[in-house]
């Protein structure tokens, strides 16, 4: 049906609605016939799939193809196939891991899709709610205004002004006006989409004024549903710090390959020169050994740990109320300088009530309260924008009822509010004639104001009586209250043009309200927060000057009123200027939504990391801007929303603060993760390099992977989900620009890989001594078990050095029991390899004294002294400095 070319009253029998909408019962056996309101996604690939990807890596097949030749060396020596089923699991083992660290990564992203879905306000039951967007069903009617995103393709019931940006579906860049009529074809057999004024499309945006709609097509049935597959083919960009970690393992991995080569060459040598051939077991243990070492010393995984750490910690973001968008946000969080926020809301607890009036209380009343579109609900509080809520709660209690208001007096035009006039305008028609409110800031509106009502008698607005209503207007904004004026005009018949231009004109004054939204109290604790952690807030309002210096004080932004710039006092500075003194100003206040652009980009200019929240459509263009753009998750219009990296569900300022506490601990965590892989990997590879020059074998291929195996999964994900330092938010932001390794990391992976390197040779050599009871350098089962032992459990009991970098592990108050549960199943398994006789046997192990055992231990748990010196160190160095 061409619902464009009907009545409304066709539209609704083909759709089988009203203008009440739908049950929830219909709307839940139309969504299982229809399906969900939702593009469709691409096919998820199954764990079969995803386990034959990770037997398909570049590594693995190496190792599947040494096993490969191992056993058939073994076949045909009838030899041992142990080597082959030790790799054989690990493989598998390891394959399974990562099909399951994917899995969890899927299923956090998924989680946060979830969280940032869009919702739609809708009629059901005859309520209005708010419901998910794919739960929208044909049928539904739907409630639009300036900033929404359309949900789904609709049929327009009413039209206030609706402007909607269609450039997505028609190309064409001007927003078009809507209409609820009926469109005529004339000649043609059809109207093209872009001149289908009455009708809503999925994938535009309402760009001004309001509207209802009934649903007339969802999901795949919508005209974006058409172009979906170009969607659905889309995929995820990368963060900056994984393509770092991507470009970083794609180095280490030749650098290692290198060694490997180099390590197989020269056992090759060797064996030339001391036996005076090769022969292919000798050929087969050094390439069985190099693959080995490869697989172990190449941190394939890094990318993949980091992954999983940046979406773990995001879902934990969530769960504060900050749902990341985008997870380069989680990186540039923790290098914030910067935070220009919006007051009413954010700063404040956007919970407005009247506490003050000037004027004839009860018609001030009733204009505030019909010209708003806030409604009550059936327990009689009013629902909508905050402050419009409190205009109409204030006139409920005075007595004077909105749905008794309106019906007396019933609207039959508007100008709907907007953020550049600060007004609104509705048209009223009674028994009396036709009326006119309008409300909006006090000066704006007194522009357009030519008389005043006192005492129930109409007087012309001479100097005397403006200059007397601004002064009432600057006493209650000295009291942070926020003030709002109300006008009315009369109408001898309905106006045709409703545009502001024509009816904001020759009004009469009736009065001003005075409300009062309190500050949060936690903003306050989170203002100094940001102080500590070199990090400043910047408020932004539309509110009055004295009123912004009002609350901004109470919060700690600013001590002095100097610091506080109006929007027209900005227009008076150039570009230059403001770049040169933004850091003079902390409050913004009277400013427009294109004035925020301004700030964020002086900022910028400055080289700070800023980061920007709005609410409104006008605040899109500075929160894309922003280095982080944050939209409001409750008042918040779908369009902020979309180009945000970061929503927030309470619309907090402290969840902005608490946000980037919980940026710097997953950075920091996931150095952590870094400088743990590479210190373990490099002590393999030195270890091996070594012993290869000085002719005895360490440890063998499939010590290297259950090494490799046990240390490289949980622990690194176990350090992952590490508490944040107690000085997280006691230093300043790191830089922007700041590399994987800077702060020294590069150096303390160096020299952590060395000491596991010397101590595992330590083990080798002492355990030799004492199954000898000489020095010297040969081959020795004790010692290889030693060192197996030695190696595989100090790369673990490193991982408790890295949960501080700088810090001393035994000041920490808190507890990973995540690495401690890690610890516990390493020593565990590497005690099962050792003790247990037919596992011990497969990996050639001996079953070492209790006293060789201790000595080993010994020497994995000195890693910990070790290293702690080393922190005491920079910690005098980095203090004398």
């Amino acid at each position: 049906m061409k619902y464009y070319l009907e009545e409304l009253g066709e539209v609704y029998r083909e759709l089988g609605s009203g203008e009440n909408g739908l049950t929830e019962s219909e709307a839940a056996e139309r969504i299982a016939r229809d399906g969900k309101n939702k593009l469709a996604e691409a096919k998820k690939v199954s764990l079969l799939r995803r386990f034959i990807d990770q037997l398909t890596d570049p590594m693995t097949l190496v190792l599947l193809a040494a096993a490969v030749v191992s056993a058939i060396t073994s076949a045909v020596s009838h030899e041992s196939f142990a080597d082959v089923f030790i790799i054989l699991f690990v493989v598998v083992l390891n394959a399974i891991l990562g099909v399951v660290q994917e899995s969890k990564a899927e299923k956090a992203i998924d989680a946060l899709k979830e969280m940032a879905a869009a919702t739609s306000k809708v009629v059901r039951d005859g309520e209005i709610k708010h419901i998910k967007s794919e739960d929208l069903a044909v049928g539904d009617v739907i409630l639009l205004e300036a900033g929404d995103a359309v949900p789904a393709d609709a049929r327009l019931i009413e039209s206030a002004g609706l402007k909607a940006e269609e450039a997505a579906l028609t190309g064409e860049s001007v927003p078009a006006e809507k209409i609820s009529s009926v469109l005529s074809t004339g000649e043609a057999k059809d109207v093209p989409l872009g001149d289908r004024r009455n009708m809503v499309y999925t994938g535009s945006t309402v760009v001004y004024g309001r509207g209802r709609a009934v649903v007339t097509g969802t999901g795949m049935n919508t005209e974006m549903g058409k172009i979906a597959d170009a969607i659905t083919k889309a995929q995820d960009n990368q963060t900056p710090l994984q393509l770092k970690l991507a470009s970083l393992s794609k180095t280490l991995t030749w650098m290692v390959l290198g060694i490997c080569v180099f390590i197989f060459l020269f056992s090759m040598g060797r064996s030339w020169i001391v036996n005076g051939d090769i022969s292919g077991t000798t050929i087969l243990d050094t390439f069985m050994l190099a693959v080995s070492l490869a697989v172990a010393a190449i941190p394939e995984g890094l990318a993949t740990v980091v992954t999983i750490v940046l979406s773990i910690g995001v879902t934990k973001m969530s769960k504060r109320n900050a749902v990341i968008r985008k997870l380069t946000a989680v990186e540039t969080l923790g290098c914030t300088q910067v935070i220009c926020s919006d007051k009413t809301g954010t700063l404040t607890q956007n919970r407005m009530t009247v506490v003050e009036h000037y004027g004839d209380e009860r018609l001030l009343a009733t204009a505030m309260s019909l010209c708003s579109d806030a409604e009550p609900d059936k327990n009689g509080d009013a629902v909508g924008e905050p402050t419009e809520c409190a205009l109409v709660n204030y006139a409920t209690g005075l007595g004077i009822l909105k749905p008794e208001a309106a019906a007396k007096l019933p609207r039959i035009g508007e100008a709907p509010f907007d953020s550049m006039r600060k007004m609104m305008s509705t048209v009223h028609s009674g028994a009396d004639g036709i009326i006119q409110f309008t409300k909006g800031a006090p000066d704006e509106l007194l522009k357009r104001c030519t008389r005043y009502i006192r005492d129930g008698e109409v007087k012309p607005l001479d100097d005397a009586a403006r200059a007397e209503i601004l002064e009432v207007n600057h006493s209650f904004a000295k009291r942070a209250l926020r003030v709002l004026a109300a006008a009315y005009r009369d109408w001898d018949t309905a106006p045709e043009d409703t545009s502001a231009a024509n009816l904001e004109r020759e009004l009469t004054f009736i009065g001003l309200t005075g409300m009062i939204d309190p500050v949060r109290p936690e903003v306050v604790g989170a203002v100094k927060e940001c102080a500590e952690a070199g990090i400043r807030p910047v408020m932004i309002t539309g509110d009055h000057r004295d009123t912004a210096a009002a609350i901004a004080k109470e919060l700690g932004i600013i001590t002095d009123d100097s610091q506080v710039l109006t929007g027209a006092q900005l227009d008076e500075l150039s570009d230059e200027q403001l770049a040169q003194d933004i850091d003079k100003y902390s409050v913004y206040a009277r400013v427009q939504p294109e004035h925020k652009v301004r700030i964020v980009n002086a900022w910028k200019e400055r080289g700070a990391i800023t980061a920007m929240t709005g609410d409104g459509v006008n605040d899109a263009p500075s929160i894309k801007s922003a280095d982080i753009g944050v939209g409001m998750g409750i008042t918040g219009t779908d369009v902020t929303k979309n180009v945000a990296d970061m929503v927030l569900a309470d619309d907090n300022f402290a969840t902005i603060v608490s946000s980037v506490e919980e940026g710097r601990r997953i950075y920091d965590n996931i150095r952590k993760t870094i400088q743990f892989l590479l210190s373990s990997n490099l002590s393999e590879v030195l270890g091996i390099f070594i012993a290869t020059l000085c002719g005895f074998t360490l440890l063998t291929p499939v010590h290297l992977l259950w090494i490799n195996l046990i240390t490289d999964c949980f622990p690194a994900l176990a350090l992952g989900m590490e508490k944040g330092e107690k000085n997280i938010m006691h230093r300043a932001p790191r830089s922007s620009d700041e590399g994987i390794f800077a702060g020294g990391m590069g150096v303390s992976a160096a020299y952590q890989g060395v000491a596991v390197t010397i101590l595992t040779l330590a083990a080798y050599f002492i355990g030799h001594f004492l199954e000898a009871g000489r020095w010297e350098i040969v081959q020795s089962a004790d010692g290889m078990t030693m060192a197996f032992l030695t190696m595989s459990m100090a790369e673990i009991f490193h991982s408790y050095n890295l949960r501080s970098q700088y810090g001393s592990i035994f000041s920490l108050k808190t507890h990973n029991l995540y690495l401690f549960g890690a610890m516990l199943l390493s020593l565990l398994l590497t005690a099962a390899v050792i003790y247990i006789p037919p596992v011990a046997a497969l990996f050639g192990f001996e079953s070492i004294s209790l006293l060789e055992y201790a000595v080993a231990m010994g020497l994995a748990v000195s890693i910990i002294p070790i290293v702690e010196l080393v922190k005491l160190i920079q910690r005098r160095v980095f203090h004398r400095g």
